[in-house]
């Protein structure tokens, strides 16, 4: 094993056995974050019920079980692109001054934060894993059918980009933090925006152009909407790799928009003190 390889397993490892020392605090999270699907649930039951009667009411193109399945869909997604305390832990590293140990040691800031967050999810996913599958199994008549197997691809790289994307959106904000002492005002502007624009709120199909045709051109959408428009067949195999080719896209442009941000800011970071 080459020793970047032996420097990425050790942080995995390390960071697996970091989330572990407070399980059961992390398992309690965990499931908590399962409740607000019970909420999503009533709500569409409710808005379906006052549009219009029985189960074949169609509002967008979807019926009642389509939304539930979709909101468990985002569930999912959003469980990928979510990066808790991401933004602010950079940021923090920065104006402490904490940062120094990646200028000092051979790991690189980037590259560690991303395992960290690896092991972070590969933790959640085992712990979560039993949750998910009651409350899909509970919900699987809302699903219509099941999907071919290159649709469960799609939606595996979907999940992917999910991650990828929501990984390199927060860091690069944590990366502002070398020009502004302060991001939590742009961290909360992010989360509004991320909230609507991803998907997370309603659906993007449901936004009339040309405001949907933008929104669709923007990486946001990777964090909630594909996953879940993938498995529920609003892509044919066609338009499912156009967007995924496009998903792609976007990660090498933010790959390279971290790198520039990182090299920009430690030519005029500086720290004193022992």
């Amino acid at each position: 094993m080459s020793p970047a390889l032996r420097i990425k397993w050790c942080i995995l490892r390390t960071s697996i056995a970091e989330r572990l020392a407070y399980r059961g605090d992390f398992a309690f999270a965990t499931l908590v974050r399962f409740l607000p699907i019970v909420t999503q649930v009533f709500l569409w039951g409710a808005i379906y019920k006052a549009t219009g009667p029985g189960d074949t009411t169609v509002i967008n193109s979807y019926t009642y079980g389509d939304m539930v399945a979709y909101s468990l869909l985002v569930m999912v997604g959003r469980a990928f692109s979510s990066m808790p305390g991401l933004t602010t832990g950079i940021a923090r590293d920065i104006r402490d001054g904490t940062i120094k140990k990646f200028l000092i040691q051979p790991i690189d800031m980037l590259d560690y934060l991303f395992w960290h967050r690896v092991a972070h999810k590969l933790v959640y996913y085992v712990i979560a894993f039993v949750p998910f599958a009651l409350v899909f199994w509970l919900c699987g008549n809302y699903f219509r059918s099941w999907p071919d197997n290159v649709t469960l691809i799609g939606w595996g790289l979907s999940l992917v980009l999910a991650f990828m994307i929501g990984f390199l959106i927060e860091s690069l904000m944590g990366l502002v933090a070398f020009w502004f002492l302060e991001v939590s005002s742009l961290v909360f502007v992010y989360m509004l925006a991320s909230y609507f624009l991803s998907g997370h709120m309603l659906p993007l199909d449901w936004l009339p152009s040309p405001a949907s045709d933008v929104i669709r051109l923007l990486p946001f959408k990777y964090l909630a909407f594909v996953p879940a428009a993938v498995l529920l067949n609003k892509y044919d195999h066609q338009q499912l790799l156009i967007e995924l080719s496009l998903g792609f896209g976007w990660v090498i442009v933010l790959y390279f928009l971290n790198r520039l941000a990182l090299a920009r800011g430690l030519r005029r970071y500086s720290a004193y003190g022992g």
